[in-house]
């Protein structure tokens, strides 16, 4: 299930399970009587209504479900707090195209496609309830089939997680010795990557589970914690310095937008990755070998304010140069007095020191 664009997203999140129209939605749906609803109201959807009668009351679900029962569609503002209207019969322009065949849904698509506003169908001979939103077609499942893929999902990532811990492990001992190739580099921003797929599928599958979904949102915010702030880190860290080439020099928002442009499948491939962040795509570009300048070993160090890590990047230039640094060197930087240089000098070394033991032990 791929993430879902932001006004598919907003119209799910008003049928989620938990929410008075879904409630409303599962009585019609119960009641086996089928209905056509329209989640929005202005001159153009008054203007392709005819008969039936205006109504300006509460929205609840009772009301739905009974006015279901009259032949007509129901009419529900853009906040679904208040149904405007009943019974009326929609006629939308005739000459917009859809794929829909049975009577209830070829109006429904027509419409969401003339008003842009979300239309819903209740089948009362399929049993289903389906969302029409400018031209796509949308069938709201049963909370318990979405749970079960949304645990399924959540299981997977779990294991990419532990991967992408220890390949971002691997890392951290490489950038200690200063042995770190471009593979390393890209092997962990496809992991990252993998990860950021996987939790975008969850979140779309949240979408549809409401209040049913609370669980897996908490899992998944625990499991995805720090993963936008790595990515961005590793890309600063690594990112091509300005040469004299006629190849254009990426930025950091660069190759972050690029690196959401892979493609699942191109994912898979390293040589993406590394033409995303601003090397040359080649097996042999893989083997080059280049040094972090420090912004991700010093996100490391707690409470030293980003301000202050930009600074000893711009100072010190490389990774390297900071772990060789005395607490003098450090004192060098403004807005680094004795006391956090210290801090900074101790910090630096506990992190390297475990990072080559994990590695080695």
């Amino acid at each position: 299930m791929a993430a879902v664009d932001p006004e598919l997203a907003v119209a799910l999140a008003r049928v989620a399970p938990g929410t008075e129209l879904r409630d409303g939605l599962e009585r019609i749906l119960r009641g086996r009587t089928g209905a056509l609803i329209v989640l929005g109201h202005d001159r153009t959807v008054e203007g392709i209504c005819t008969g039936g009668f205006p109504l300006d009351i509460d929205f609840t679900a009772t009301r739905l479900r009974e006015l279901a029962k009259m032949d007509g569609a129901v009419i529900i503002d853009s906040t679904s707090s208040r149904i405007v209207r009943a019974a009326t019969q929609l006629v939308p322009d005739p000459t917009i195209s859809t794929g829909e065949t049975g009577t209830r849904h070829r109006t429904a698509d027509r419409v969401a496609r003339q008003t842009g506003y979300p239309v819903i169908s209740v089948s009362k001979s399929m049993h289903i309830i389906a969302l029409y939103l400018k031209g796509r077609r949308y069938v709201l499942e049963d909370p318990a089939a979405i749970l079960s893929r949304a645990n399924q999902a959540l299981a997977t990532l779990e294991r990419y997680k532990q991967r992408l811990d220890e390949v971002s492990r691997s890392l951290s001992a490489l950038e200690i010795e200063d042995l770190v190739t471009v593979r390393e580099v890209c092997a962990t921003l496809q992991r990252l990557e993998m990860v950021r797929h996987i939790a975008s599928e969850i979140r779309a599958y949240l979408l549809e589970l409401g209040t049913e979904g609370r669980l897996v949102a908490l899992q998944l915010a625990e499991l995805v914690a720090g993963v936008e702030s790595d990515r961005e880190l590793v890309v600063r860290d690594y990112l091509p310095g300005s040469k004299k080439s006629t190849r254009k020099q990426r930025t950091v928002e660069g190759s972050l937008e690029a690196l959401d442009l892979i493609g699942p499948t191109d994912l898979l491939e390293l040589t993406s990755v590394s033409r995303a962040i601003g090397y040359p795509a080649s097996a042999d570009t893989l083997e080059d070998n280049v040094s972090p300048r420090g912004h991700r070993m010093l996100a490391r160090v707690p409470r030293v304010p980003e301000v202050v890590r930009e600074r000893l990047v711009e100072h010190f230039g490389s990774l390297q140069a900071l772990l060789g640094a005395s607490v003098d060197d450090l004192q060098q930087v403004e807005g680094i007095g004795e006391n956090r240089a210290r801090y900074i000098r101790e910090g630096l070394s506990r992190l390297a020191e475990s990072s080559i033991l994990e590695r080695y032990v």
